[in-house]
């Protein structure tokens, strides 16, 4: 009933703020996933989004005016997204869209409706390699950010992390669609270059009401763990299918795992050998601003909830790439994102203040450097950032970090790998 209510206040907070604009306040649309598989996602970005723009709109906001949200629900659903941001492209001719969350929507919305129109697209949590590739083969007009590193990167850390913990040999379970082919591709060239052992690998399609034979079919050749690549609704359930089938309690699982919901379903007592990595923070003021307020401003949403820091950084650097473009132009904002996060400029951290602070450098004509609440942000030519990875434990129904892990480790895994 909790989760019920947070959702329906959710929903009807975000769809009276169009209707509040006044008629120089820019809107910007928000593709989150709400509700489905990665709704738990979907509700934390909304929200951190939301308090990046009250922040910035207490601040002063572009000129007077505000900016606002138009948010709309993807329902986790490639399909559904491209109708919701083709309608806030279209039709309320936003300069940008936040969103989405996960790759099998953010690709869809990049490829059919942003990259076409020139619209500025900035995921929080997005993290296929497909989404650089399209970048590479110049398909995304340069309009694509996303605020968290690669699972091309990802995937070598958590089969390095892997085998640190002695788990080496694993059965993969892991969601068919971009995210999960993608991830389970990665971690497997790399996993077993390191001297691990796959003893099995099994797709599985989202939102069965039963994965036993999924399950079942993964404990071929008598793995000593699983490695889960999936969200957290879906994930519990296969989770326990694997325990109640007699697979071993002992996992490896991805970034969106490490939510207390997919505890709480599977039961902490059958999680205190699983492990996992997340894309990494870089500890900055930003950090303790969003970790002291969030959970107030959110309804309840804890500050760790998956993709909510990163999301409130996407809402910061668009807030902040407005202000530097002056106006809700999306070629001009597209421009203006790099600038507000490169080297040389003044640092600026989350929050109403130091936004404040922003808007009078950039009003002087003055660069700006933004640090997030996941640390500096810097974007490479395809709109990528790189680490740190954050290694994680689950221990009594708690996910602890256990360590990090830097992108110049992972690139030197990787590279010794290629040799």
């Amino acid at each position: 009933m909790k989760k019920l209510l947070l959702t329906t206040a959710l929903l009807a907070g975000v769809s009276t703020l169009p209707a509040m604009a006044a008629d120089c306040d820019i809107t910007v649309g928000v593709v989150m996933e709400l509700t489905g598989p990665a709704g738990a996602y979907g509700q934390a970005g909304a929200k951190s989004v939301e308090m990046a723009f009250r922040d910035f709109n207490d601040a002063g906001g572009v000129g007077g005016c505000k900016l606002v949200t138009d948010t709309r629900d993807s329902q986790s659903q490639g399909n559904v997204a491209v109708d919701q941001a083709t309608q806030l492209v279209n039709i309320k001719k936003v300069p940008v869209v936040i969103g989405g969350i996960i790759s099998s929507v953010s690709i869809p919305i990049l490829t059919s409706v942003t990259a076409p129109a020139g619209v500025v697209q900035v995921s929080p949590a997005s993290s296929s390699p497909t989404l650089t590739q399209l970048a590479r083969d110049g398909k995304t007009n340069g309009v694509f950010f996303r605020t968290i590193t690669s699972d091309a990167l990802q995937g070598t850390a958590a089969a390095k992390y892997a085998i640190d913990q002695g788990l080496k040999k694993l059965a993969i379970i892991h969601v068919n669609n971009d995210f999960g082919v993608n991830m389970m591709k990665e971690f497997s060239a790399a996993f077993t270059k390191l001297g691990g052992t796959i003893t099995s690998t099994t797709p599985y399609n989202e939102k069965q009401a039963s994965y036993s034979s999924e399950a079942s079919a993964a404990m071929a050749g008598e793995p000593e763990a699983l490695y889960l690549v999936s969200y957290p609704v879906d994930g519990a359930t296969i989770a326990r299918a694997w325990i109640s089938g007699g697979g071993p309690a002992k996992f490896l699982l991805n970034d969106g795992m490490n939510s207390s919901e997919f505890i709480d379903a599977v039961g902490a007592q059958y999680l205190n050998d699983a492990f996992g990595t997340s894309s990494g923070t870089a500890k900055t003021a930003s950090t303790d601003y969003f970790y002291g307020g969030y959970e107030a401003f959110s309804g309840g949403i804890k500050p760790d909830a998956p993709a909510a820091d990163r999301s409130y950084d996407a809402g910061a650097i668009v807030a902040l790439a407005i202000a530097k473009a002056g106006k809700g132009d999306a070629a001009a904002i597209k421009a203006a994102i790099p600038e507000v996060t490169a080297a040389g400029g003044e640092p600026i951290h989350a929050g109403k203040d130091e936004f404040a602070k922003a808007l009078g450098l950039i009003k002087e004509g003055k660069p700006i450097k933004y640090e997030g609440v996941i640390g500096p942000v810097t974007f490479d030519q395809y709109g990528d950032i790189t680490g740190p990875f954050r290694l994680w434990r689950i221990k009594d129904g708690q996910v602890t970090t256990v360590g990090e892990m830097s992108a110049e480790e992972v690139d030197k895994v990787k590279g010794e790998l290629a040799k």
